[in-house]
């Protein structure tokens, strides 16, 4: 069973140094409070759009700044990869374990690109909660770092019943992004637990 859901993404890019701020809905002023919006990073704002019969929501908050500032970051997606009982047979989940986040793979595809274009940040990730029909908040986070410098980082807080998950967020390089080895930290944390994986890609 595969459910599709796509967020549309609007960028808000502020130069650095400007005084100038992201404006949010007010429906979504909380997560973007939360994030920590910078004026220097740049910002992104977006909603979920889910599919008919899909409870999933969210919202795609973040922000670009040095090496990317002038990038974008581009449609969010989910595929549904396994059924809750596919993945907790997998894992052997009990429901004693209460709620368990585990990440399987991250991928960066490509790994090696110019500058101009894309990179898509990819997570598998599991989600076992205690009922299959329970809905679990899950926030996707993805650091981006050149050197030791932040210089992305996308974020998204959903809604998850129990399965395995891909997502991706495609990141359009700007046509002046610096060269080098870019580190990307996943993170997927619940309100009980956390997983996170480090991957990278390399621009030439």
């Amino acid at each position: 069973m595969k459910n599709r859901i796509v967020a549309m993404v609007a960028l808000l890019t502020v130069a650095m140094g400007t005084g100038g701020c992201v404006t949010v809905s007010p429906e979504h002023e909380g997560a973007a409070k939360g994030a920590g919006i910078g004026a220097a990073t740049g910002a992104i704002a977006g909603a979920v759009l889910a599919g008919e019969g899909s409870r999933t929501k969210g919202v795609l908050i973040g922000g670009l700044a040095g090496a990317l500032l002038g990038g974008v970051i581009g449609n969010y997606t989910v595929d549904q990869k396994k059924s809750a009982e596919e993945t907790t047979t997998k894992y052997d989940y009990k429901q004693s374990d209460g709620t368990v986040v585990r990440i399987e793979s991250t991928q960066m595809t490509p790994i090696i690109l110019n500058q101009g274009e894309t990179v898509k940040l990819e997570a598998t990730y599991a989600i076992m909660a205690p009922s299959s029909e329970n809905q679990v908040s899950v926030t996707e986070s993805r650091e981006v770092t050149l050197n030791g410098e932040l210089v992305a980082n996308p974020e998204i807080t959903v809604q998850r019943s129990s399965g395995t998950y891909t997502s991706s967020i495609p990141l359009m390089l700007p046509a002046d992004a610096k060269t080098g080895t870019y580190k990307v930290i996943t993170t997927i944390r619940t309100a009980t637990g956390k997983d996170a994986r480090q991957s990278s890609f390399t621009v030439k």
